[in-house]
C-alpha cells in the first residue's frame, strides 16, 4: 500500500494503461488517461498557489472531473474539503471559511443551482478563498473555467508533481469531511491519507470488489459512501467508475444494462424504487453481482425482494459514520432478517462494543451506546479540542452517539439515535442544526423537529413552530406551503420540514430540554 491516496491512484492508473478507468456521459477515459489528467491538475494547482497542507473545496455533482479534481489537489499536497451539493449558500460558505479554503472547485447550472450567487449571498467573508475554478458550466466573472485553469499548469514540469506526491506521508491530512452534532453547528472530521487507504482497502475486500468490475457510482461523491467506497475504492481495486450525478431509475436501468454494471451500492430506497419501477423487467440486468445497502431499519421484505427479483450474488448491509468510516458488515451468506435487521460484525481491525451507562461493556442483547476504536477513527475534530476530547475517550474509543444492541453472534442492531438524528433517504438529518435555520424565520419564535415514518424517504422531518406576536398569525391562516417555500430557499431539500404544525407552546422538561415524545402524542392526537 502506498503513502498516499494520490500514490495509489497513480500507481493503479499506471498499471492498468489502456483499462477503461471512467465513463462519464459520452466521455470514456482509460486509467492511462485518467493519471495524465490527474498530473495536469496537481500541476494546475501548484501554478496557482496551492502548497501542501493548504485546503481545497470541492461543491459539484458526481463527475469524472470531480475525481480529477480531488486527486489532482491531494497529489499537490493539498486537504481535499467535499461540500455537499444540497447546501444552500449560508450552509457552504461557512465551510470554506472555517477551513481557510483557498480554491473551490463547483459546477454552474446544475439544477439551475448558482453557487456564485448563493456564496455572495450569503454575507459570509471568504478571505482566503484566492480562486474559483469551474469544472462544468458557464463562467461567471472572477471565476476560471477548468480548461484554462489546466492550462496555466503546463510550465509546470512532472518532477515537480512527482516531488509533491513523494512528499505527501500516510499521517498527513486527506479530507476534513463535515458533518453535524446536535448542537447545529458542522464539525469538521479529520482523515489521514493511511488510515482511509487501509479501512476502504478492508472494504474492498467486504465488498467482493474485483479488477474489471463495472462500478455505478449513485452516493454522492461528497459523502464517505461515494467518495472512499465509491470512486476511490475503484481506484484501490481496478475497477471502472461510472458516476451518476442524479438519480432517474430510468436512466439508471438504462446504464445498468447498455454499461454492463457490476457493483451498484445504494440507500434501501433505491432498492425500492427500482424494484417498483413498472418497466424493471424490460431491461437485461443480469450483470449485476454485488449490492451493498444501509440503515437503521430495512424492511425484511425489501432484502428478500432484492435477492429473489435481481440478479445479485452478494447482498450487504453495514453500519458507518464520517468520523470512524465503516465500522461494521454483514457477511456474504447471511440471512435476509440478519442482513435487514442488523448492522454486521466489526470490520477487520475494527473494535466495535455496546457500552452501558457505566462505561463497560453491555452483556448481549442490552442496550447501549455504540463505541468503535481502531486506526479508522478520526484524527479529531477540525479546531475543535473540547468536542474531540467529548467524542474519543482515553481509551481510544470513540462514541458514537447512536444506540445500539449486539447478540451473542457479535451481530450489531441500531435501536435509537441519541443525537435526534433522523435519516431522509440515506442523508442525516440533524433536528438542531435545522431549527437554528427555522429560528431565522421572522414569525418563528420557537421551534421544534423531529423525525417522522415516510414511506418513500424512510424519515422525513416535522416542525412543531410557535409563532411571534409581530406575525399577527394564528393556526388557522398560517401558509405551510408557503413556510416550506422559504425553508428549501435557506438549506439542502432533506432537511425541509415536510410537514409542519403551529402550536401554542413547545413542551419542555425541567431542565428545558424538549419532550418530543410529548410532540409525537400530540402529532398523533391531531
Amino acid at each position: 500500500m502506498m503513502a498516499s491516496i494520490p500514490a495509489e491512484a497513480l500507481a493503479c492508473c499506471d498499471r492498468l494503461g489502456d483499462r477503461e478507468a471512467v465513463v462519464d456521459g459520452e466521455e470514456r477515459w482509460t486509467f492511462a488517461e485518467l493519471g495524465s489528467r490527474v498530473r495536469r491538475a496537481a500541476a494546475a494547482m501548484i501554478a496557482q498557489g496551492i502548497e501542501p497542507g493548504d485546503r481545497v473545496a470541492v461543491w459539484a455533482p458526481n463527475s469524472g472531473l470531480w475525481v480529477v479534481a480531488a486527486l489532482g489537489l491531494q497529489a499537490a499536497g493539498a486537504t481535499l474539503v467535499p461540500i455537499n451539493t444540497r447546501f444552500k449558500g449560508p450552509e457552504a460558505a461557512p465551510i470554506l471559511a472555517r477551513t481557510h479554503a483557498k480554491l473551490l472547485c463547483t459546477v454552474t447550472g446544475f439544477l439551475d443551482i448558482d453557487p456564485i450567487g448563493m456564496l455572495a449571498a450569503s454575507d459570509v467573508e471568504l478571505p482566503d478563498l484566492v480562486s474559483v475554478v469551474i469544472l462544468d458550466g458557464e463562467v461567471p466573472d472572477g471565476t476560471i473555467g477548468w480548461n484554462d485553469f489546466v492550462f496555466a499548469g503546463d510550465d509546470v514540469v512532472d518532477a515537480a508533481v512527482d516531488a509533491r506526491v513523494a512528499q505527501i506521508t500516510s499521517d498527513d491530512l486527506s479530507d476534513i469531511m463535515f458533518t453535524s452534532g446536535t448542537t447545529g453547528t458542522p464539525k469538521g472530521v479529520m482523515m489521514a491519507h493511511g488510515q482511509t487507504l487501509k479501512l476502504f482497502d478492508d472494504w474492498c475486500d467486504f465488498a467482493d470488489l474485483r479488477e474489471g468490475d463495472r462500478y455505478l457510482i449513485v452516493n454522492p461523491f461528497f459523502h464517505m459512501f461515494g467518495y472512499k467506497a465509491g470512486w476511490l475504492a475503484c481506484l484501490l481495486r481496478g475497477a471502472t467508475i461510472l458516476p451518476v450525478p442524479l438519480f432517474d431509475v430510468e436512466a439508471v436501468l438504462e446504464r445498468v444494462q447498455g454499461e454492463r454494471v457490476t457493483v451498484f451500492p445504494g440507500a434501501p430506497t433505491i432498492y425500492q424504487t427500482i424494484l417498483d419501477h413498472p418497466g424493471v423487467d424490460s431491461f437485461d440486468l443480469s450483470s449485476m453481482r454485488v449490492a451493498v445497502t444501509g440503515a437503521a431499519d430495512i424492511p425484511v421484505v425489501l432484502i428478500e425482494r432484492i435477492r429473489a427479483e435481481l440478479p445479485f450474488e452478494r447482498v450487504l448491509t453495514g453500519y458507518g459514520l464520517t468520523e470512524a468510516g465503516t465500522c461494521t458488515g454483514s457477511g456474504p451468506d447471511d440471512d435476509p432478517v440478519t442482513i435487514a435487521t442488523t448492522a454486521g460484525r466489526a470490520m477487520v481491525d475494527v473494535e466495535v462494543r455496546i457500552a452501558a451507562s457505566d462505561g463497560s461493556e453491555a452483556p448481549p442483547g442490552e442496550t447501549g451506546e455504540i463505541v468503535v476504536r481502531g486506526g479508522n477513527v478520526m484524527q479529531g475534530y477540525l479546531d475543535d479540542p473540547d468536542a474531540t476530547a467529548a467524542a474519543i475517550d482515553t481509551d481510544g474509543w470513540f462514541h458514537t452517539g447512536d444506540l445500539g444492541t449486539m447478540d451473542d453472534r457479535r451481530y450489531l442492531r441500531i435501536v435509537g439515535r441519541i443525537k435526534d438524528m433522523f435519516i431522509v433517504g440515506g442523508f442525516n438529518a440533524y433536528p438542531a442544526e435545522i431549527e437554528n435555520a427555522v429560528l431565522q424565520h421572522d414569525g418563528v419564535a420557537q421551534v421544534a423537529v423531529i423525525g417522522i415514518a415516510d414511506e418513500r424517504m424512510g424519515e422525513v422531518g416535522c416542525a412543531f413552530l410557535v409563532l411571534t406576536d409581530e406575525s399577527q398569525i394564528d393556526a388557522a391562516s398560517f401558509d405551510a406551503a408557503e413556510f416550506i417555500a422559504w425553508c428549501r430557499e435557506r438549506m439542502a431539500n432533506y432537511k425541509v420540514p415536510r410537514e409542519v404544525h403551529v402550536v401554542e407552546e413547545i413542551p419542555l422538561n425541567a431542565t428545558g430540554k424538549v419532550m418530543k415524545e410529548d410532540l409525537r402524542a400530540l402529532r398523533a392526537r391531531e
